[in-house]
């Protein structure tokens, strides 16, 4: 009776688990990491996000860690850098942004519009600009055109004293609490 109890147990924690990471036959490269933002040139309306736009950047940062483990630091970025497979690229792309519960609402999931190149790889980020936002636990990224998902990624969003280093990275500690 244990066994087969166990075994029920491990199947709802699956069924109820986030979709595995993953990158579609469209994207021909997908690499995800930690960012240091640059300035932002102007925002996006974004009316499904809880802040209701994106930022706008000229630049496109380098990755400042590949890792998926991100401090919950005002400042810190992460995402993904991708290009489809076509040379022509993709727009009207859905990206969604699943995490824990923040905000006054609870928001559990926020999503926008964004484009992915065919030649250069395009940055789609999030950057945690308010304190509402620094949530620590599962959050992922998720690309989709036409009902078809183009990639996953996951990361883990943890304390800043669970990764010290990161965490001061992009010169941000005296904003550490």
């Amino acid at each position: 009776m244990r066994l087969t109890l166990s075994f029920f147990c491990l199947l709802a924690t699956a069924v109820h688990a986030a979709p595995a990471d993953m990158t579609g036959p469209q994207i021909g490269s997908l690499e995800t990491g930690v960012i240091c933002p640059p300035p932002t040139v102007g925002e996006t309306a974004a009316p499904d996000t809880v802040a209701g736009v994106t930022h706008l950047v000229a630049e496109d940062p380098p990755f400042v860690s590949m890792s998926r483990r991100v401090p919950a630091v005002i400042g810190i970025g992460f995402g993904a850098k991708s290009t489809t497979a076509d040379l022509m690229g993709l727009s009207e792309v859905t990206m969604t942004v699943t995490h824990p519960p923040m905000g006054k609402d609870r928001i559990t999931q926020q999503s926008f519009l964004t484009r992915i190149d065919g030649i250069s790889p395009s940055l789609t980020f999030y950057q945690f600009d308010y304190a509402y936002e620094l949530v620590q636990g599962r959050w992922q990224m998720e690309a989709v055109k036409d009902g078809e998902v183009l990639y996953r990624a996951s990361f883990d969003v943890v304390a800043p004293k669970d990764a010290p280093a990161l965490a001061q990275v992009c010169g941000f500690e005296e904003l550490l609490s």
